[in-house]
């Protein structure tokens, strides 16, 4: 549920989920934001984030209370993926129309989608002690519960899912690089050469996760691993995938043992 109500947050900016920073003491924010309008708000959000301006920006939403206990150190780990997150933000912000209803109000934006075609985004807004914020009551509570932890979650769940689906690519890496090579499988640094899997898996800088391909003194079978850069900051599961499939566990950051 965590993920998926960042998830909805980023969507709603046409963005993909990622991943905050500590805000100072809500009152002056607040006070400050009261007497915008809905669609001031999204403006206000979207020019605060383009600049990097996350304190402010986050001020204006429910994700407020998620940064508000994080340390310096804390705001200074997940800042490189807010950065990555200001960079697809649009230079200007079409808002097309709003709806308002006692303390719930949505905003409409015009974002391109992936085939570059214009299409309509509802924001979801609160007004909370007199001050419209970004969010809603179902997401507010989830991130209410989550604390400061909200945001490493979300970027825990988003590197797993990208973890399993670059072993899988290593699968399938493996089959084509099996029909070039008279039948022998490769190793990591073969299949990157090969064009087959990207770089990256070389560093942990863009995955949070350290790739292995282990290969059988013969090169006819192989493993591949992955287990978090930073066991609780990158992720908690290690994977383990062969020509059996893909087998996943929380071992404190170590390499998963192979099935018997």
């Amino acid at each position: 549920m965590k993920r998926q109500a960042l998830v909805h947050f980023f969507r709603a900016f046409s963005f993909i989920l990622l991943i905050v920073f500590l805000v100072n003491g809500s009152s002056s924010h607040i006070s400050a934001q009261t007497g915008r309008s809905p669609s001031d708000t999204v403006r206000e959000f979207y020019k605060a984030m383009r600049e990097k301006r996350f304190r402010e920006a986050f001020a204006m939403s429910i994700y407020r209370i998620a940064v508000e206990d994080l340390t310096p150190a804390e705001f200074e780990d997940l800042r490189p993926d807010f950065e990555r997150l200001a960079t697809e933000i649009p230079a200007v912000v079409n808002i097309t129309g709003e709806q308002a209803s006692g303390d719930v109000a949505t905003v409409f934006i015009k974002v391109k989608d992936a085939e570059n075609k214009d299409q309509l985004e509802p924001v979801s807004l609160l007004r909370v002690a007199g001050a419209w914020v970004i969010g809603d009551r179902e997401n507010q509570e989830v991130v209410k519960k989550a604390g400061k932890n909200f945001f490493f979650n979300a970027r825990i769940d988003a590197l797993h899912d990208q973890a399993q689906a670059l072993l899988r690519r290593i699968a399938l890496s493996q089959l084509a690089y099996h029909q070039n090579n008279n039948g022998r499988f490769g190793d990591l640094a073969a299949l990157i050469q090969a064009g087959l899997i990207p770089k990256d898996l070389e560093g942990t800088e863009s995955t949070g996760y350290r790739f292995r391909v282990t290969l059988s003194p013969d090169g006819k079978s192989w493993s591949a691993t992955a287990e978090p850069a930073q066991y609780g900051r990158t992720g908690r599961l290690s994977f383990q995938m062969d020509q059996a499939g893909l087998r996943s566990g929380d071992v404190g950051g170590k390499p998963l043992s192979k099935a018997p």
